[in-house]
């Protein structure tokens, strides 16, 4: 059964694609949201918008996931928020969603400055915005990572991201395992291949990619994010209360 007091999410990169569809799907399940967002402040504000028509609490705050050093102003910002929005000192949903990817030819066509700037976001940041979220996340709450069904089958321009990837996989088991005691979940979502705006929005804008893509996926269409949201709030909702330490794959059978 559900709890009946109301939850808050924060979601980064919750501006657009798989992170505004996680958020209105938080949202629709009764929990509150904060989102991040690094620049389009217009498109956070729509998302609260949509999320206060929905009838749940909401705000969106500034972060740059991949500059560590702004973190503690970052959570004096969210702590401020958390009593002035929401009448709350806490959350209990983190949602690691912000990033962004490349496509390059091959790992030797990689600069040092993609892959740090790759690593920066999606393993550093991830890394360290968990551990300083650690006392604001309450007893009982759940960690959801994001990754990619690239950590599993491999496709040629995407082994830094891929890569990356993979080390937060590894990271959320320790999650899991360090945070079992105050009975905080950690789970990783890995979402295939979406249509969204990441990525210079490849697969959205090209018949060709969304051709290929079908012919390899065993259900034989392309994904949306709101494939996506669904699955996260799931993950985060009392069903889901024995799920820990997993990875779930939402990729409709790619490369089966």
């Amino acid at each position: 059964m559900e709890s009946t007091e109301k939850k808050i999410a924060l979601v980064t990169g919750g501006s657009r694609g798989l992170g505004r569809d996680i958020a209105l799907s938080l949202a629709r399940k009764g929990t509150h949201v904060i989102i991040t967002y690094h620049a389009k402040k217009d498109e956070a504000l729509a998302v609260v918008a949509e999320i206060r028509k929905i009838g749940q609490q909401a705000a969106a705050l500034q972060l740059n996931t991949g500059v560590v050093k702004s973190f503690d102003g970052f959570f004096e910002t969210l702590k401020s928020c958390l009593k002035e929005t929401f009448a709350a000192e806490r959350f209990d949903f983190l949602i690691n969603n912000a990033g962004h990817g490349i496509t390059v030819p091959s790992l030797a066509a990689t600069t040092e400055e993609q892959f740090d700037d790759l690593m920066n976001v999606h393993l550093k940041g991830v890394f360290f915005l968990t551990a300083k979220a650690m006392p604001y996340l309450n007893d009982g709450g759940s960690i959801v990572n994001i990754s990619t069904g690239l950590t599993r089958f491999t496709h040629p321009g995407s082994g830094a991201y891929a890569a990356m990837k993979s080390g937060v996989e590894t990271l959320t088991k320790y999650m899991a395992k360090e945070a079992g005691s105050r009975f905080i979940r950690a789970n990783v979502v890995a979402p295939g291949a979406i249509a969204t705006d990441f990525n210079g929005a490849r697969l959205r804008e090209s018949s060709q990619v969304q051709d290929y893509i079908k012919s390899i996926t065993a259900l034989p269409r392309i994904g949306q994010a709101d494939d996506i949201g669904g699955v996260v709030a799931f993950l985060c909702s009392d069903e889901a209360g024995w799920i820990n330490g997993q990875r779930i794959e939402v990729a409709g059978g790619m490369y089966l």
